[in-house]
């Protein structure tokens, strides 16, 4: 069994026995909500991060951006996905991100261990098997994180939609150590 890093070793006990007896974690999820809510003040902000900034970054549960970045509330725009790679709908979000809410700055982070790294394009084919339909998106699997990174960053920097391609960065982050190593844009 994991447990969160965030949580109390018996919250996430407790969750995890409900689920197991037939519960939903979204009631469990609804129930937190609540009691956040108790607590909750509207905190005066605005959709503009205050540091300009979007981080794109893989949806991996073992990737606290906020905590690993030293950020808060209202910093950044924060868009995941599986791998962290830069798909059209990463464009569609960083293009709003930038012409609507004025981030300047981008940060691509891939991280070690990535799921991604162990299926392939194949995953689409098995898909289509099953259900009878092929999947639109591609699986954007890869074999070598700073590869994608530095793809992933000439994504960025060649999109036509995007105002501010000057500040874009990439880096791995190790599930292991908690360290980003930068990556270096192919030449």
């Amino acid at each position: 069994m994991s447990t969160s890093a965030h949580s109390p070793a018996g919250s996430v006990t407790s969750t995890a026995a409900a689920v197991r007896e037939g519960g939903q974690v979204t009631d469990q999820l609804v129930e937190a909500n609540s009691t956040y809510a108790k607590g909750f003040r509207d905190p005066g902000m605005d959709a503009k991060p205050v540091l300009q900034v979007a981080i794109v970054a893989c949806m991996d549960a073992r990737l606290d951006l906020h905590a690993a970045l030293g950020l808060e509330l209202g910093d950044c725009h924060t868009i995941r996905n599986a791998g962290g790679v830069v798909t059209d709908d990463v464009i569609r979000s960083l293009t709003i991100s930038q012409r609507a809410l004025g981030t300047r700055s981008i940060v691509l982070i891939h991280h070690t261990g990535c799921g991604l790294e162990s299926i392939t394009e194949e995953f689409r084919q098995e898909l289509e098997r099953e259900v009878g339909q092929r999947p639109v998106w591609a699986v954007e699997a890869y074999t070598d994180a700073d590869q994608d990174v530095r793809q992933s960053m000439q994504r960025v920097r060649t999109s036509p939609f995007l105002l501010h391609t000057d500040d874009i960065r990439g880096f791995v982050f190790d599930v292991t150590t908690g360290l980003l190593r930068e990556i270096k844009p192919a030449s």
